[in-house]
């Protein structure tokens, strides 16, 4: 059983994080997706991935999402950065860290080399979504949808068994943080693995990744056949297969 622990950001906010610590070592933060938590697979096996090979992990909820507090319809990019940010300096402080984001997880992946460029070693991506708000909800809007988000504040989203609280505030500071335009430089190991048949993210999101880190090693890993669940024990296999040569 893994023992879950709370920070206090302040008076009405509490984030809900996993940890494992260790001294002098590296660290692995995963970010999990959009509207997800850390109940599922993914944080468990890269957990205890973690422990098995000596390192330190960090995973929290963003708030509005699993346990932390806060609404949903509140959360942006910009706050579930902050809180990232927050997090990785409270607990991995000056530790190495390597960072593995899942979907959406991947586009607040992007957003803290600005804060821990110097400590980053690699970056791990699992079909991620950076910029899917413009890309893959707004502009696939119809008129109507678009009108009624801007009159309303909000439109509730369908997708497959799922139905999705969007706010206008949401898709507004999706815009503020645009992440493809940027150039990171650093010698990195940076793997983006991604489904052939991922029905809600385009494998091009990856690709548009690699294409930010100039001088890092690179590789994109495309699941062709089989299970295409993310939590299948056949892309654990592989994404924990990928994070050791990362590390390595």
């Amino acid at each position: 059983m893994n023992k879950f622990n709370y920070l206090k950001i302040n008076k009405y906010k509490k984030i809900r994080y996993l940890k494992y610590s260790q001294k002098n070592t590296t660290y692995i933060v995963f970010l999990h997706g959009f509207m997800s938590d850390l109940e599922g697979k993914k944080p468990k096996a890269f957990l205890n991935f973690a422990k098995k090979n000596k390192l330190g992990f960090l995973a929290l909820e963003y708030s509005g999402h699993g346990k932390s507090s806060g609404k949903f319809t509140n959360g942006n990019i910009s706050k579930w950065t902050k809180e990232t940010t927050l997090l990785i300096k409270k607990i991995v402080k000056k530790n190495k860290i390597i960072l593995v984001g899942s979907s959406m997880g991947s586009w607040i992946a992007l957003n803290q080399f600005k804060f821990f460029k110097k400590q980053i070693l690699g970056f791990l991506g699992i079909g991620s979504a950076p910029q899917f708000l413009e890309g893959l909800m707004w502009n696939k809007f119809s008129k109507k949808m678009k009108k009624e988000i801007t009159k309303n504040g909000i439109i509730n989203l369908k997708h497959g068994n799922y139905e999705y609280p969007i706010s206008l505030q949401l898709i507004k500071d999706g815009r503020k943080n645009k992440v493809f335009h940027k150039k990171i430089y650093d010698k990195l190991k940076i793997t983006m693995v991604h489904g052939q048949k991922d029905e809600s993210v385009p494998i091009s999101y990856s690709k548009k990744i690699l294409k930010i880190f100039v001088n890092s090693k690179k590789k994109l890993v495309i699941i062709k056949k089989g299970d295409h669940s993310l939590s299948s024990p056949k892309w654990l296999g592989i994404l924990k297969k990928e994070l050791k040569i990362i590390i390595n």
